[in-house]
């Protein structure tokens, strides 16, 4: 049974992962580079406790005790001990690889490791490892506590062992899993990204404005918010990345990033993180 989890990178993601994992009773080592950074995360879980307090979902004695099995550490060996690391760092390659020649350096030989990666081949991921049959993908949805899919993606030899154990964890989590073969993009991205790449080139060829895509998508099809919200939501440059990954996978013209999109994360408008995206934040 997983019962220690290391949770690599403490931005939004990763604090999600670390909330939901100590809210069933699972010791979490929350690890990230950044001092301030653990910081903010750890006060933005507390926040997100208490919010749930106010909606009668949580009893407030419970707070202290799911932030009493969250430690914050910026120090890879304080891992070591862990049954399963979630890699959740941003979505760069280069630097997963890294990450994850390190932890199968550092963890016990039947830890799990595990990738957060909303896009990147698994088995790529678990080639730099010698344990690869002990590498799998766990992609969670933003934001983690509220959403309930977990796409889990094998690598070409992710064991039935390590399937099952992820498998059981996410139903310990009391989310829902969907398994995806391990493409570039899986399912959910897959089809997301390629329709907010069109919905930036439909603004690019000057089809309609940014509101009037969104209000369309939106009203039109019963989506929560519009795709441009969405992209911004996400990050512009997130969706860039995984636009690149999956035109760099599949080498199909369908997959090609949008000028715009591609222009406006050169000039910093990532999105709501940034200030401004499609829409203006400031």
């Amino acid at each position: 049974m997983i019962k220690k989890v290391g949770v690599l990178g403490a931005g939004q993601m990763g604090s999600g992962i670390a909330q939901v994992l100590a809210q069933r009773e699972t010791e979490v080592y929350l690890y990230d580079i950044a001092e301030a950074q653990l910081s903010k995360a750890r006060a933005g879980i507390a926040k997100n406790l208490e919010r749930q307090v106010q909606k009668g979902q949580l009893d407030a004695a419970a707070v202290d005790q799911v932030l009493g099995l969250i430690r914050t550490t910026r120090s890879l060996s304080d891992l070591a001990g862990c049954d399963l690391a979630i890699e959740a760092v941003t979505e760069k390659e280069s630097l997963k690889l890294e990450i994850f020649r390190q932890l199968d350096e550092t963890l016990k030989k039947e830890a799990i490791l595990a990738s957060n990666t909303s896009s990147i081949p698994i088995t790529r991921i678990a080639a730099v490892t010698r344990r690869p049959d002990r590498v799998i993908g766990m992609h969670f949805m933003n934001p983690v506590p509220v959403m309930k899919l977990v796409e889990v993606i094998r690598g070409l030899a992710t064991s039935e062992e390590t399937f099952q154990a992820i498998s059981h964890l996410v139903t310990r989590l009391d989310k829902e899993m969907a398994v995806s073969a391990d493409y570039p993009g899986f399912i959910v991205n897959r089809i997301l990204i390629p329709m907010i790449n069109e919905a930036a080139f439909a603004l690019f060829e000057g089809i309609a404005t940014v509101e009037d895509i969104d209000k369309a998508m939106k009203l039109g099809t019963n989506q929560p918010m519009g795709p441009l919200t969405l992209a911004d939501f996400i990050g512009l440059d997130t969706c860039l990345a995984i636009m690149e990954v999956l035109y760099q996978g599949f080498k199909d013209p369908k997959y090609r990033p949008c000028p715009l999109l591609v222009k406006m994360v050169e000039a910093g408008y990532l999105g709501k993180k940034s200030g401004r995206g499609f829409y203006n934040y400031a």
